[in-house]
């Protein structure tokens, strides 16, 4: 079924290709026709081969990994639809790169969150979509509406389908006891944490865990997983203490360096993520299964375009 509204389109950058198809299949438009080169000298060009003149325009990009190389791109396809006259221009990025870099960890420290929030509004961004910030307060860097969805129902409604025998959910540092307790509430289950210490300098950290894991079904959320280093440790002390049976899930897989290979080795039963980020090769790992936030998604972009409620897509979640 194709929308009946023409002033709504859609254009996709080079980050996530896939999944911006997958977004224009259900709102039920075509992507939009931009031709994207680089010259030899690496310049970006992009050229827009139909017109957006008073039209409400998405621009789809994970600021992913090469990350100034998506960036970059974003900002110059920002840039080519505000020449163009665009109503407006709303910028999707399921996954905000530089997101950790969030505040001064140490004098000194840039605030590249901050810097990158900067850029996208001076290229002519009027708004912005993102999925499970690394940090909340990154919305507060934009002078312009930011949308924040959530992973959280996604990942809830498969754990839900499968039926899992008394779970429960663990967060793998205090830093995500937040999102943790959301998919607490959505399983009904009680929520564990792990505490990291490290006893002295150079010292590997010890990993306490707060709450009862022993004879459950441990899962395991993070908003990012890169290296894999901290959950492979995290799944490895749930196992000592008795965990049946252990389960990880993220918004955002990273899964840089060998990520794959620690999560192949650790006590991990499977390892659920989103399609924020195309993965590089999905066969490397029998433990993958991943689920499609596009349906979420397009129904943001469509509510936003219809001047509809946002915030109840989440209720009872938010």
């Amino acid at each position: 079924m194709s929308y009946p509204d023409s002033t709504l389109k859609l254009f996709a950058g080079s980050s996530n290709p896939r999944l911006a198809e997958a977004i224009a299949r259900n709102i039920g438009i075509a992507l939009g026709d931009a031709e994207m080169r680089r010259f030899s000298d690496g310049e970006i060009h992009i050229r827009l081969n139909e017109s957006v003149r008073g039209c409400d325009v998405y621009v789809v990009q994970s600021t992913s990994q090469p990350v100034n190389e998506h960036l970059m791109e974003l900002l110059v396809m920002v840039d080519a639809l505000k020449r163009a006259s665009a109503k407006t221009i709303n910028v999707v990025v399921p996954y905000y790169g530089y997101a950790r870099q969030d505040r001064k960890a140490r004098s000194r420290d840039p605030i590249t969150a901050k810097l990158v929030a900067n850029l996208i509004e001076t290229a002519g961004a009027h708004r912005v979509i993102a999925m499970d910030l690394h940090a909340m307060q990154i919305q507060g860097f934009f002078d312009i509406p930011v949308d924040h969805l959530l992973g959280v129902p996604i990942l809830g409604d498969y754990f839900q389908s499968k039926g899992l025998l008394a779970p429960v959910v663990v967060s793998p540092d205090h830093g995500g006891v937040v999102r943790a307790r959301r998919l607490a509430d959505e399983l009904q289950a009680p929520l564990a944490i792990i505490d990291k210490r490290r006893p002295e300098p150079n010292v590997v950290e010890v990993m306490n865990i707060i709450g009862d894991v022993s004879g459950r079904t441990a899962i395991l959320i993070d908003d990012i997983i890169d290296t894999a280093g901290t959950i492979s440790l995290a799944a490895e002390a749930l196992k000592k203490a008795g965990a049946r049976e252990i389960y990880c899930c993220c918004t955002h897989p990273v899964l840089s360096g060998k990520a794959l290979e620690r999560l192949e080795a650790a006590p991990i039963s499977e390892v659920v993520v989103t399609d924020t980020i195309p993965l590089r090769d999905p066969s490397a790992s029998t433990k993958l299964r991943v689920l499609s936030v596009a349906p979420l998604i397009a129904e943001a972009i469509v509510r936003i375009h219809e001047q509809q409620s946002i915030s109840k897509l989440f209720e009872p979640h938010v």
